[in-house]
């Protein structure tokens, strides 16, 4: 197949669009595209069909067998940058010239994603997350311990920020991630599934919840509400929750890292499962 290739050696208009989805969060979901950086993460996000939109390249790359296919075989356009401008997309240095980066276009926040046929519902909920790097962790536990999506809740952090998808090791591309504006958006969901015959139970983490996780049934239709980093739950998702639950501990500490909080929550699910 002849691809037909771009190349861009200055800093011309076509690399500051590239440029601003880095850091400009409105401009990244105007252009409904995102910048993906590594060998995982382009591997994955190539592995479960995503879409994408561009592959950049240095110019007269000598690429790997990796670097080869996936420039053979990945859909979009294809363009060779001067090094330095590639490093910076990659942010990286420029002594550690990347192979590849890829521009991949965002999929629709459609709360149907979540739901997998033949497989009982492990849906997290990040309500109103304020650290990019702690979604895509909540992502890459939820892909290790067999969640089945992740919904980010009101105003928050980016699922699309490079830090996110850095932190998800490109778990991403695994776990079906919707944003909504607000929890009633989630909430008013879960009722029209629950309708239409899918018995969700949503459980939330709390520090004060009066339920020891142990002692809970998670093998059902599951919805696990993680607070908001500071402030925790809003009092939407406390009123949804059918069970605040809290993680026994000892030593000084009183509370956890809401997406380690969420890990361990999440893990317990995987073992009843797999039980």
């Amino acid at each position: 197949m002849s691809l037909s290739i771009q190349r861009v050696t200055s800093r011309n208009a076509t690399f500051q669009q590239w440029q601003a989805l880095l850091g400009n969060r409105t401009k990244r979901h105007r252009a409904g595209e995102f910048i993906v950086q590594g060998v995982r993460p382009i591997s994955l996000a190539l592995q479960h069909d995503w879409d994408f939109a561009a592959l950049l390249r240095p110019v007269d790359a000598r690429p790997s067998r990796w670097a080869e296919d996936v420039w053979r075989t990945a859909p979009g356009q294809r363009f060779e940058l001067a090094d330095e401008l590639l490093a910076e997309l990659a942010e990286r240095d420029t002594e550690e010239r990347p192979e590849l980066v890829a521009l991949v276009r965002m999929p629709p926040d459609d709360l149907d994603r979540l739901m997998t046929p033949g497989k009982h519902a492990l849906i997290a909920v990040f309500d109103r997350p304020s650290g990019p790097g702690n979604i895509g962790t909540l992502i890459r536990s939820l892909d290790a311990f067999g969640g089945t999506g992740l919904v980010v809740a009101g105003h928050a952090a980016d699922p699309y920020d490079p830090r996110s998808v850095r932190a998800s090791t490109g778990s991403l591309f695994a776990v079906p991630t919707v944003r909504v504006p607000a929890a009633a958006d989630a909430i008013d969901w879960i009722t029209a599934q629950r309708e239409s015959g899918v018995d969700f139970t949503v459980f939330g983490t709390d520090e004060s919840g009066e339920t020891d996780l142990r002692s809970v049934d998670l093998t059902g239709p599951t919805v696990l509400v993680i607070g908001n980093e500071t402030r925790g739950m809003s009092h939407a998702w406390r009123e949804a929750c059918d069970r605040l639950l809290s993680i026994p501990m000892v030593g000084s500490a009183s509370s956890l890292n809401a997406a380690i909080a969420g890990s361990i929550v999440l893990h317990e699910a995987l073992q009843q499962r797999q039980h």
